[in-house]
């Protein structure tokens, strides 16, 4: 949606605050699916929740493509997000079964580098093909691949998913130990922190595209290939983020990575276009991918192997809603005070919910 939201924006006469919206209709059904899907997970099969993600997000999308209006656009939109709502719980839930726990912040680095592939390659052709055909065609010429992707993941991993989950089960159960409030509150607060975080970068990056084109003058497909820039990050940055929390700590460098992430953002406000620009989007989209194998590792240490797709669900449901509640409040926040006053909201609070968790988790073990 957000390299795509320029033609949209001008083809239902949007402003900043419906512009929000519409980024929020998935964001906030995709949140609250999540904790379902993450119950679900645990007792039906992570195989078949994460079918459903990929090939529910793929039908989901060719409705999107054949709307009309923006309240259909919406609609489809929702239900984009109830159907996707399995894939993130099952699969972190599937990899922590399949490598040791020393290891998982590197597993989990490796595979939000297929999320960065598709979010790399999604302004190329989601852009090219709306400059030749219309936005519509976008969301209808990709979702037809994705079922096909869906359908043949499922059958590779048949008889793989259930295996190493049992094996798992078996060596856990004699290691795990039962969860203290000092954990439980660090596990909270963690949560707070990286969801946070989370929703104040996705908001910015969410409206990059508009910002490029209303401040600097950029055009709509260029303004939609700068968020190249913000994925490219993931490639090095997510294993990187998740080697690091393996053998540095997993607050620590949370901690790091939202103690940099206020500032970067006010920089948007001076950066030069071009080259400056360029590289303050390199280093959001950095602190960004090292967040997400950080707090999933951290997350699945702290917690059971038997109910690890249940809590996942509930990170990932406070992050999506998270980032759907503020996204149409920083489009708000645009439409009255600008983009300089607002990117400097965003950066002050993250600054200031950093320091307030910091107090009680930093020198805390994990």
């Amino acid at each position: 949606m957000t390299p795509l939201l320029p033609f949209i924006r001008d083809n239902f006469a949007l402003d900043y605050t419906q512009s929000g919206l519409l980024l929020s209709a998935f964001s906030l059904s995709y949140g609250i699916s999540q904790l379902p899907a993450g119950w679900l997970a645990d007792r039906i099969g992570r195989r078949l929740l994460l079918t459903i993600g990929i090939c529910g997000v793929a039908l989901a999308g060719l409705l999107v493509g054949l709307s009309q209006t923006y309240i259909m656009l919406i609609v489809f939109l929702v239900v984009m997000g109830i159907l996707g709502g399995g894939y993130h719980p099952a699969s972190v839930a599937l990899l922590s079964a399949s490598f040791e726990p020393k290891n998982w912040g590197r597993a989990l680095g490796f595979h939000a580098v297929g999320g960065t592939a598709s979010f790399f390659l999604a302004p190329f052709v989601a852009v090219a093909i709306a400059a030749a055909w219309g936005w519509r065609s976008s969301f209808i010429g990709l979702a037809i691949p994705t079922i096909v992707l869906g359908i043949v993941l499922y059958v590779l991993l048949r008889g793989v998913a259930e295996t190493k989950r049992a094996k798992h089960e078996i060596s856990a159960s004699d290691t795990e130990t039962p969860p203290t409030p000092h954990r439980r509150r660090n596990l909270v607060l963690f949560i707070i922190l990286s969801t946070f975080s989370g929703a104040a970068i996705f908001s910015t990056i969410s409206f990059i595209p508009l910002f490029m084109v209303d401040h600097f003058g950029a055009s709509r497909e260029l303004a939609g290939i700068f968020l190249v820039l913000v994925y490219s990050s993931g490639f090095w940055a997510a294993p990187l983020g998740g080697y690091l929390s393996d053998h540095l700590g997993r607050i620590r460098v949370m901690l790091a990575a939202c103690f940099i992430a206020g500032p970067v953002i006010y920089l948007l406000n001076l950066a030069p276009y071009s080259v400056g620009i360029g590289v303050v989007l390199v280093i959001i989209g950095m602190i960004s991918y090292v967040r997400m194998p950080v707090a999933e590792a951290y997350i699945m240490s702290q917690t059971s192997e038997r109910n690890r797709s249940t809590i996942l669900g509930i990170y990932y449901f406070c992050g999506m809603e998270g980032s759907g509640l503020i996204t149409p409040v920083v489009g708000y926040l645009i439409d009255n005070f600008g983009f300089d006053s607002t990117f400097t909201i965003i950066s002050a609070s993250l600054v200031i919910v950093t320091l307030v968790c910091s107090i009680w988790l930093w020198g805390s073990r994990d």
